[in-house]
C-alpha cells in the first residue's frame, strides 16, 4: 500500500505572557493613546507605563478606571486586576473605555479609616461576639472570621420600575440586605439584595438625569454578565460621605487582603515591573554645578538640589516675563498674571460644577484642590478645595498695593505676589482654610 505523506506545519504556540494586544486608554480630556501590552498586564502595570511615558511623579494615586458610557457607570480597576479580563466583559457594540487619572482616595481609608466609616454607620456583627476598637476597624475587614457591619438608609430603584424607594440596608460578609420592616435586622425581615463574588460596585454618573435618582450620589452593583441598564442594582445615598462609606466597604469585602497588599506593595523594595524600561531603572541624580559632574547618592541631597533647581527656574521665569513691556507699575504685575498658567493645579476656565466633578473624580478627601478663573468675576480667581468630603470654593482677590498687584484669601491680611506663592504657603499652613492644600487635581496629555 502506498501512502502519500504530507508535511503539516503547526503554528507556533506563544506563551500567554508573551502575547501582545493593543488597547486604547483615555485621559480626563477624552484624548486617547493606543499602546501594545502583554495579555497578562495588570492595572498597576498600565499605570506605571503611562507614568513613565508622561514623566509623572508616581505617588501611587494614578488609577485605571473602567468607564461604561452606555450604562452611565464607572469603577476603579484594582491594581492587581487583569485588564484583559475586564475587557473580555465588554460588549462589541458598547462605548466602553479605560481612563487613566488620579484617585487620591484609592487607599486613603487605610491611613484614615474613621474619615471613611462614620460611627453611626458602623457596628460589629454578632460573628465577633465582642467590641472592636475603631483603630482596628480595617483589620476586622481583612480577617475572614470578622466583619464590621455597615448599615443605614439608601434609596433603591425597584426592579423593572423607574420609581425609587428608601430602605434600611445592612452590609455583611455574606452580602447586602435590606429590611422590609423599618430598621429591623431580624433574619425574617432581611431580604437579600446582592453579594460580591461575581459582582462589582460602580459609581453612577449623572444619577438624577439618567436614572431619575433622588440625589446625584448614586452607585450600583453590577454582575460581569450584565449588559443592560435594566439589570443594574441601582442605589443612591443622601450625601458623598455615605456613598463613599458603602463603596469602600464593598471593595474591602470583595478583595480583602489583596487591597492591603496593593497598598503596601509600592512602598516595599520589590523587583521592577515588567512595564518599566531599562533606561528608566538606570536614572540617577547628577550635580553639574562644579568643574566635574558627580552622582548624588544621598536622597536628601538629591531632593534639595531638585527643589533649588525649581526655585531657580521660577526666578528666571519671573525675570524673563517681567522683561517685556514698558517700565511702569504694570510691569510688576505681568509675572503675577502669567506665571501660574503652566502650573498643574491651575485649570483656567473651569466652571464651579466642572471643578466639583473633577475633584470628586480624583478623590474626595481632605486637601484635594485646584485653582481656576472665576466665572462671576473675570478679574479674580477661585480656590476649590475638598474638606470632609465636601467641596468648598474660596475667592482669591487681587489687591492693589501701592501700584503692585498682590493676591489674598483673607481680605489682604495675608498677601502674595503671585498664585504660586499663595499655593506654596497654604500647602504648609492652613491659615483661613479648613485644611492644608495636599493634592492638586492633575490633567495630563497622553
Amino acid at each position: 500500500m502506498n501512502f502519500n505523506a504530507r508535511r503539516v506545519t503547526l503554528p507556533a504556540i506563544t506563551p500567554l505572557c508573551l502575547q501582545k494586544r493593543v488597547i486604547k486608554v483615555y485621559n480626563e480630556d477624552n484624548n486617547s493613546k493606543a499602546v501594545e501590552v502583554p495579555t497578562d498586564v495588570t492595572a498597576r502595570d498600565i499605570c506605571q507605563l503611562f507614568v513613565l511615558k508622561n514623566h509623572c511623579i508616581d505617588d501611587h494615586s494614578w488609577t485605571l478606571f473602567e468607564h461604561l458610557s452606555h450604562l452611565g457607570v464607572e469603577r476603579i480597576i484594582e491594581d492587581h486586576e487583569s485588564v484583559m479580563e475586564v475587557l473580555s466583559g465588554w460588549g462589541m457594540d458598547t462605548d466602553s473605555r479605560l481612563y487613566f487619572r488620579k484617585n487620591y482616595a484609592k487607599y486613603e481609608f487605610f491611613r484614615k479609616p474613621l474619615d471613611f466609616f462614620p460611627d453611626h454607620m458602623v457596628s460589629i456583627s454578632t460573628e465577633t461576639n465582642g467590641v472592636v476598637d475603631h483603630s482596628e476597624l480595617i483589620e476586622t475587614f481583612l480577617k475572614s472570621s470578622t466583619c464590621p457591619e455597615i448599615h443605614g438608609y439608601l434609596h433603591a430603584r425597584e426592579q423593572s420600575r423607574k420609581s425609587w424607594k428608601k430602605f434600611y440596608f445592612v452590609l455583611r460578609r455574606s452580602g447586602l440586605y435590606y429590611s422590609n420592616k423599618g430598621t429591623s435586622k431580624e433574619p425574617r425581615h432581611l431580604q437579600f439584595f446582592a453579594d460580591f463574588s461575581d459582582n462589582d460596585v460602580y459609581t453612577v454618573l449623572s444619577a438624577k438625569k439618567i436614572h431619575g435618582a433622588p440625589t446625584e450620589f448614586g452607585f450600583c452593583v453590577k454582575s460581569s454578565q450584565c449588559s443592560s441598564a435594566r439589570d443594574l442594582k441601582l442605589l443612591c445615598a443622601d450625601d458623598e460621605q455615605t456613598r463613599t462609606c458603602w463603596i469602600t466597604a464593598m471593595r474591602l469585602l470583595k478583595f480583602g487582603m489583596q487591597l492591603y497588599q496593593n497598598f503596601i506593595q509600592p512602598h516595599q523594595k520589590q523587583k521592577a515591573s515588567p512595564m518599566r524600561s531599562i533606561s528608566e531603572n538606570s536614572l540617577v541624580a547628577m550635580d553639574f554645578s562644579g568643574q566635574q559632574s558627580r552622582v548624588i547618592e544621598n536622597p536628601s541631597e538629591a531632593l534639595s538640589v531638585a527643589v533649588e533647581e525649581g526655585l531657580s527656574w521660577r526666578r528666571k521665569s519671573c525675570h524673563r516675563l517681567s522683561g517685556h513691556g514698558s517700565p511702569s507699575s504694570a510691569q510688576n504685575s505681568v509675572p503675577n498674571i502669567a506665571i501660574h498658567l503652566t502650573q498643574p493645579w491651575f485649570h483656567s476656565k473651569l466652571s464651579r460644577e466642572e471643578a466639583q466633578r473633577l475633584i470628586t473624580k480624583q478623590g474626595p478627601i481632605d486637601g484635594v484642590f485646584l485653582l481656576r478663573d472665576s466665572q462671576s468675576n473675570p478679574k479674580t480667581f477661585v480656590l476649590s478645595l475638598c474638606h470632609m468630603q465636601k467641596i468648598k470654593h474660596f475667592q482669591i482677590l487681587p489687591v492693589d498695593d501701592e501700584g503692585e498687584l498682590i493676591y489674598s484669601l483673607d481680605d489682604g491680611h495675608t498677601r502674595f505676589t503671585d498664585l504660586i506663592q499663595l499655593v506654596e504657603f497654604y500647602q504648609l499652613n492652613r491659615g483661613v482654610l479648613p485644611c492644608k492644600l495636599r493634592h492638586h487635581c492633575a490633567r495630563i496629555t497622553l
